[in-house]
């Protein structure tokens, strides 16, 4: 991302947040002078307050690092839903450590999807690990990691005694991955980048207690089972909350592939489908709603009762808890997530000289600029369309507010073995890059030959 554009939302987020600090305090000052000396005292001690902290945030402050920092390690206080409701923790610890069952060894975590930070994890864990003095195979190895943070996106509590009291989550869970540069699973961090192997359906499914999603969804125990082993590596129904959806008409099921969270810089629109709104409304909306952290949501959208049954129900759009720790961290996560530049191709990713030419097929004959405009390559504006625009059927935009679908910014094409990894398009119906070139093909009539295809997918691959 062009650091002017950086500097430029920086400077935003710190001017609104300098401006709201100011304001509350010369609210305070005024109910003050109507109140007394003593509250007099307290309000010019809150303007100094404020005075500290906007210097602190407009010089020593870095939203960039801050929003890092949330976007890796803070659940949010969702440890009470995850730990204290549905008793996850107790899960992975297994029976001889408090928990239940055999616990989740660090081989099977791994083939869950989930991912570890090489960088955190314990030097001496790490020698075990290389020597095999460390036993993947046990549950200890899992929380030996969990202790040390090392576990991408999933954030252990321990008590003085070194046993597992809950767990939370984090937004790295499902968009970040790791370079495997230690071993399978097992490297440094690729923030923004998708995790395409993270089975989350059957992580939650183990969950000793789904009360809460039977009780929110009505049904029983074992349909949520269902839904949830359904959804398969890469997946998640962001959704099934608000409509209670689990499956698509045709049987397949409704969950979408975890999207990219790089390269969305001026980008209109940040989930699959249209209208929910922009980087930061997605956030507070997972943040509130799928993580369940503590906070607060308003959307009155999601009072329709046809549309959105399961959240009308449950006043989804009106979530308010007392405390609120989600709210106050949106502008330094959103700047963060703005930060995140789309990877480039790797040497020998794409046949440069086919590049070139499918960069003029793009732009000309086969008329991709029209929606992917370059260089955002997606439109400028309002960057949605009907599902008969596009050719496909309408059944995940049926479930956004306006029954559109976005147009997708394309980024790191030529990744398939981890940002696109299960296909293309919200659902991954299209296996690779040459199907979604032959169904834009035969939608618009543009007729193609098989070279120009060629064409047009080592450019692609390029972007």
């Amino acid at each position: 991302m062009n650091s002017s554009l950086a500097g430029g939302s920086t400077r935003a987020s710190r001017s609104a947040w300098v401006y709201s600090a100011c304001v509350g305090a010369a609210t305070a000052i005024v109910v003050a002078c109507c109140a007394g000396s003593a509250a007099n005292d307290a309000a010019l001690e809150a303007v100094a307050a404020a005075q500290r902290d906007s210097r602190a945030v407009g010089s020593g402050g870095n939203l960039v690092e801050e929003g890092k920092r949330i976007f890796r390690d803070d659940t949010f206080g969702s440890e009470a839903f995850w730990g204290g409701q549905l008793a996850l923790h107790r899960a992975l610890a297994g029976s001889k450590k408090g928990g239940v069952g055999d616990g989740v060894s660090a081989n099977q975590a791994l083939k869950l999807g989930l991912k570890v930070d090489a960088e955190r994890v314990p030097k001496a864990v790490a020698d075990g690990i290389k020597s095999g003095t460390v036993d993947l195979d046990s549950a200890d190895a899992t929380l030996a990691l969990l202790e040390a943070g090392a576990v991408v996106g999933v954030r252990g509590v321990f008590d003085g005694n070194h046993r597992l009291t809950s767990v939370g989550f984090t937004c790295a869970l499902c968009h970040s991955t790791v370079d495997d540069s230690f071993a399978p699973g097992i490297g440094k961090r690729l923030d923004g980048w998708p995790n395409r192997d993270l089975n989350v359906g059957a992580i939650v499914a183990s969950a000793p207690n789904l009360e809460p999603f039977t009780d929110m969804l009505q049904v029983d125990e074992a349909t949520v089972k269902k839904v949830l082993n359904s959804w398969g590596p890469g997946k998640y129904d962001a959704l099934l909350n608000l409509d209670g959806k689990g499956v698509r008409p045709d049987g397949k099921p409704a969950a979408t592939l975890n999207p990219a969270a790089f390269g969305l810089a001026g980008v209109n629109q940040h989930t699959w489908t249209g209208s929910w709104g922009t980087v930061s409304y997605w956030n507070a909306y997972v943040a509130n709603l799928q993580m369940h952290g503590k906070g607060n949501f308003y959307d009155a959208r999601l009072d329709d009762a046809v549309k959105y049954p399961v959240a009308a129900r449950n006043r989804l759009g009106h979530k308010h808890d007392d405390e609120d720790l989600i709210t106050s961290k949106l502008p330094a996560l959103h700047v963060y997530q703005l930060s995140l530049e789309t990877p480039l191709p790797p040497e020998g990713a794409f046949d440069s000289e086919a590049a070139s030419r499918g960069r003029t097929i793009f732009n000309t004959t086969a008329k991709c600029a029209t929606c992917h405009v370059p260089p955002l390559f997606t439109e400028p504006g309002n960057n949605l369309h009907t599902a008969a625009e596009i050719g496909i059927d309408d059944f995940q935009s049926s479930r956004s507010p306006d029954g559109m679908y976005r147009t997708a910014p394309l980024r790191a094409l030529w990744s398939t073995d981890k940002v696109h990894k299960g296909g293309f398009y919200h659902d991954g119906r299209f296996a690779t890059l040459m199907d979604v070139v032959n169904h834009y093909n035969q939608h618009f009539k543009l007729n193609l030959s098989d070279a120009q295809q060629r064409d047009l997918v080592e450019y692609l691959k390029s972007l």
